[in-house]
C-alpha cells in the first residue's frame, strides 16, 4: 500500500448551492474521486439574481472498507474511514449574457481533516490522520438556458482542481492537497416549475499526470438526482447519486513500471473500476436573508475490481458509508437599483 486515504474535495455553485465531500487516496490500491458523490445535489440548473453570494458548507462523511482488498488480514472487513470537512465559497452573478444564457463563476477553498482506524491505521509508516488545506477549486464559467418559459433549464460549466493545497511525501500523497490537476465538466437538466426542483447532474473528472510519480488516475462519471418540492419557506424530498470509474488508471516510466518492484507506482495493484450508489433525502428552511439546507444519503451499494489481475491477489477497496452534508448560503453584496425619476408636475 503506497499510501493513506486522504479526503478529495470540490464544489460548484448554482441556485440551490451544492458541494463535495471526501474520499480516498489514490494509488492505494482503491479508487479515489476529486468530486465526493453526491456534489450536486440539492443544486438545480437555475442560477440567482445578480449579486455576490457566498455559502458555508460542513459535512461528514462516515464509512467502512468494502471490496476483494478487505481480505486482506492488513485491512480486515471492518476499518473505519471518515472525515470531516469545512468550506468557504463564493457564487458569482454578474448578470452577463452569452448566447442567451445567464454566465457565473464560483471559486471555493475546502479545509479537510481525515482518519482511518484500525487494523489498517495501526500499520507503521501509515498516516492515519491528517489535516489541512485541500486543493482550490473554481469555476470560471458556468452557462444556465432557460428553454422558454416551460420550467425547463438547461446549465454547463467547467471546474477545475489546482494543485495548491498541503502536498507531502515522495509521491505527494500523504498531505491533504493532490499533486495533479482535475478538469470537471458539468451538465445539468432540471424542472423549477410549481416549486419542484427535478434535477440530474452529470458531471466527469479528467484528471493530469501525478507531477512527483508519473502516476495518472482514470476518468470518474458522476450522477446526482434531486426531487424536491418547496411548501412555503420549507423544501423536502429524496435525493440519491450514482459515481464509477469508466477509463483505467495509467503509469508513465521509469517513475511507475508494470510490477512495481521497490514500492514505484503500479496500476497492478489498485483499483481500475467502482460503482456507486446512494439514496437519501433534503430538508431547506429559507429564513429570508439565508438558507440553511441539510441531506443525509447511505450508500446501499458499492464495489471495487482490478481486471487485469485474479480475484484473489486482487487488492481494490471502496469506502461505502453515509453521509450528512450542510450548507448555509446567502447574499453578501447586490447591485445598486436605479434610481427612479422624480414624478413632475406643472
Amino acid at each position: 500500500m503506497k499510501s493513506s486515504i486522504k479526503a478529495l474535495l470540490a464544489a460548484a455553485g448554482v441556485a440551490a448551492f451544492a458541494f463535495a465531500s471526501p474520499a480516498n487516496a489514490y494509488e492505494a490500491g482503491y479508487p479515489g474521486w476529486a468530486s465526493k458523490p453526491g456534489v450536486l445535489i440539492g443544486a438545480s440548473a437555475g442560477v440567482p439574481p445578480p449579486g455576490i453570494y457566498m455559502f458555508n458548507q460542513v459535512f461528514t462523511y462516515q464509512t467502512n472498507l468494502v471490496g476483494p482488498g478487505t481480505a486482506s488480514p492488513v485491512i480486515g472487513s471492518h476499518t473505519a474511514v471518515g472525515a470531516a470537512v469545512d468550506v468557504q465559497g463564493f457564487l458569482f452573478v454578474p448578470g452577463w449574457t452569452f448566447l442567451g444564457a445567464t454566465y457565473d463563476a464560483v471559486v471555493v477553498q475546502p479545509w479537510v481533516m481525515f482518519y482511518v482506524g484500525s487494523p489498517l491505521g495501526a500499520v507503521p509508516g501509515l498516516a492515519n490522520a491528517a489535516a489541512g488545506m485541500h486543493n482550490t477549486y473554481f469555476a470560471p464559467v458556468e452557462l444556465s438556458w432557460k428553454l422558454g418559459t416551460s420550467g425547463f433549464l438547461i446549465k454547463t460549466g467547467l471546474g477545475i482542481y489546482t494543485p495548491d493545497g498541503q502536498i507531502q511525501g515522495a509521491n505527494g500523497l500523504t498531505g491533504i492537497g493532490n499533486p495533479w490537476w482535475t478538469f470537471q465538466p458539468e451538465l445539468i437538466f432540471s424542472y423549477l416549475g410549481g416549486g419542484y426542483n427535478l434535477s440530474v447532474a452529470l458531471y466527469e473528472e479528467f484528471n493530469t499526470r501525478n507531477s512527483r510519480d508519473g502516476y495518472t488516475t482514470g476518468d470518474i462519471f458522476h450522477a446526482d438526482f434531486t426531487a424536491t418540492k418547496t411548501f412555503g419557506k420549507w423544501t423536502l424530498g429524496p435525493v440519491a447519486y450514482y459515481a464509477g470509474q469508466v477509463t483505467n488508471d495509467s503509469c508513465t516510466p521509469p517513475a511507475c513500471v508494470a510490477g512495481g518492484p521497490g514500492g514505484v507506482a503500479s496500476t497492478l495493484g489498485n483499483a481500475q473500476r467502482f460503482n456507486l450508489w446512494a439514496v437519501g433525502g433534503l430538508v431547506e428552511y429559507n429564513f429570508g436573508p439565508a438558507s440553511l439546507s441539510v441531506w443525509a444519503t447511505q450508500e446501499v451499494f458499492g464495489n471495487a475490481k482490478n481486471p487485469a489481475v485474479p480475484l484473489a491477489s486482487d487488492a481494490s477497496l471502496i469506502t461505502q458509508g453515509f453521509t450528512v452534508f450542510a450548507t448555509l448560503s446567502y447574499r453578501i453584496w447586490a447591485p445598486e437599483e436605479p434610481a427612479k425619476a422624480p414624478m413632475l408636475h406643472k
